[in-house]
């Protein structure tokens, strides 16, 4: 089955993992260990809460305006 892994600069260093499918989220000092600790962190949801593949979603990034 192939997820979805959205992956953020934390503010403390290392990245944030989210998949939005089943919404776990993890963190990795690098990107290889937060994709690592998510795919984990996702089977073992999985294993709990079985989700059906609906198909890929579609990712994109949309801009707003900031206050100063």
């Amino acid at each position: 089955m192939q997820l979805t892994a959205v992956l953020m600069p934390a503010p403390e260093g290392g990245y944030t993992a989210l998949n939005p499918e089943t919404g776990t989220t993890t963190e990795g000092e690098t990107i290889q260990d937060a994709i690592s600790n998510l795919r984990e962190a996702t089977a073992l949801y999985l294993e709990e809460f079985p989700v059906l593949s609906t198909g890929h979603p579609i990712v994109t990034t949309f801009d707003v305006q900031a206050s100063a």
